[in-house]
């Protein structure tokens, strides 16, 4: 456990309380500068309870973000733990959790520093209450922002086949809610693409429409059938990448085969040292 890890965190806004709680937590598990986080995904979702889809879409948006970053594997009864490390440097580029300090402009009547006194009955004085805060906090405009969701949730609803079309003010708030909850666009948009794709040669009768098929959210399970499939090919990157350190490290013949951007990745995920790679015959 790392104070300094966990205080820094702590310090800094991650856009959700989801995303907040899911990295206090792996910030419990690191090192001082960041490293050794070494916690299956089922580990996050017990302890945090959070769902599990939730788990897995928030990891991958930090190692999309750069705040988590893959530094190896290490070997568990399932098979294989990936090991985080936080990006400290990443983090403190976070906006702070601390209040802005505002100037503000001169008052004709100035606000009182001191604290003041309640109304007064028969000259005994009421009870004290505090001075006003002389500073107003103003929130940034979200306009801009909510233009860009605009802008997305048109694009994806774009995509839907157009015959079935049906109650677009309903299906951009659908979008837009989903996208609230933390569903990126590009994995809405995928799943759409993949419904066009599956039911494209559907009678009338079994299409759905759109405002139903957002309605009823029938596009989560092609999103989590998206996390599986990715996990399932970093799975099977990681098994590679640890058959070809084994190779390495017994200084097999079959090194000839390794490729100079694989060798990168392995010393990237520290499965090797530079003076294994050497000592195999190949190049870094």
């Amino acid at each position: 456990m790392s104070w300094r890890v966990a205080n820094t965190c702590a310090e800094r806004k991650f856009g959700s309380a989801t995303r907040k709680q899911i990295i206090m937590f792996l910030a419990d598990k690191a090192s001082d500068d960041g490293s050794g986080i070494w916690c299956s995904k089922g580990t996050i979702q017990r302890h945090t309870e959070v769902g599990e889809t939730t788990v897995k879409r928030t990891v991958r948006g930090f190692l999309k973000e750069g705040i988590l970053v893959e530094t190896g594997a290490r070997t568990c009864k399932n098979g294989f733990t990936v090991v985080y490390r936080i990006d400290l440097a990443k983090v403190e580029a976070l906006e702070p959790t601390a209040e802005p300090e505002i100037e503000t402009g001169s008052t004709v009547a100035p606000v009182q520093s001191g604290h003041g006194t309640g109304a007064t009955v028969a000259g005994v004085p009421g009870p004290p209450r505090p001075p006003n805060h002389p500073k107003t906090i103003h929130k940034p405009p979200t306009r801009k922002r909510e233009a860009v969701a605009d802008e997305e949730a048109e694009k994806i609803l774009s995509t839907y086949p157009p015959d079935r079309l049906r109650g677009k003010a309903a299906c951009l708030a659908q979008i837009e809610e989903a996208m609230k909850n933390g569903i990126e666009p590009e994995e809405l948009l995928q799943a759409v693409q993949a419904y066009a794709r599956d039911s494209a040669d559907f009678t009338r009768s079994k299409v759905c429409f759109s405002d139903n098929w957002f309605q009823t959210r029938r596009w989560q399970a092609y999103v989590e059938k998206q996390a599986e499939d990715r996990e399932k090919t970093a799975a099977l990157q990681a098994n590679h990448h640890a058959r070809l350190a084994c190779w390495i490290s017994d200084r097999s013949p079959l090194c000839k085969h390794i490729t100079a951007p694989q060798v990168t990745a392995l010393l990237v995920s520290k499965l090797v040292t530079k003076a294994q790679i050497q000592a195999a015959g190949l190049r870094s």
